[in-house]
């Protein structure tokens, strides 16, 4: 085996811990760190498959800003009475063991069924995850998505704003 695919398997089952961690874990803070280290484990995954673009966006949004917000809706919950939020039996629960045995299912499929061969990568599979390669495609091919969705981002920002000063005006 290479040093990639060795590394790539220590990383998944890293990245299989850290997410069984984040569902088991009762204390929410503990369970969100558990998420901040799946982050980086999976920042790690897309290393291996040469996608450095994806790797760096995954630690920088979800890693540091995505996590910095929910440690603080975290904090800023009154989770006090935990016994209040305990249910006996819901439909939710049934969906969740069903979807766990189709999980088990596809997992045993693929790990116990005949390899189909397509488990190589490209020839250009290096250059495709690269910021260049994406760089060049976004400002060439998709440049008036990427603007349309940038002016929908900046009428959201004013929006908001504009809502939150509504707001905070006091009353005439």
């Amino acid at each position: 085996m290479s040093t990639t695919v060795i590394l790539f398997s220590i990383l998944a089952v890293a990245a299989i811990g850290t997410g069984v961690s984040v569902i088991i874990n009762k204390n929410p803070v503990a369970s969100a760190m558990s998420l901040v280290l799946h982050f980086f484990a999976l920042a790690g995954l897309y290393l291996t498959l040469n996608a450095q673009f994806l790797a760096a966006i995954q630690i920088l949004v979800y890693a540091g800003a995505i996590m910095v917000l929910v440690v603080f809706v975290v904090m800023l919950l009154n989770l006090g009475k935990e016994d209040a939020l305990t249910e006996k039996f819901n439909p939710r629960t049934g969906i969740a063991v069903a979807m766990g045995v189709l999980l088990i299912t596809q997992f045993s499929i693929a790990f116990f069924g005949k390899p189909t061969g397509y488990n190589q990568l490209s020839d250009n599979a290096a250059h495709n995850g690269t910021a260049e390669s994406i760089g060049m495609v976004l400002f060439s091919d998709y440049l008036f998505p990427f603007e349309a969705i940038s002016l929908l981002l900046l009428a959201a920002i004013v929006g908001s704003i504009l809502l939150a000063k509504k707001q905070n005006e006091p009353a005439k």
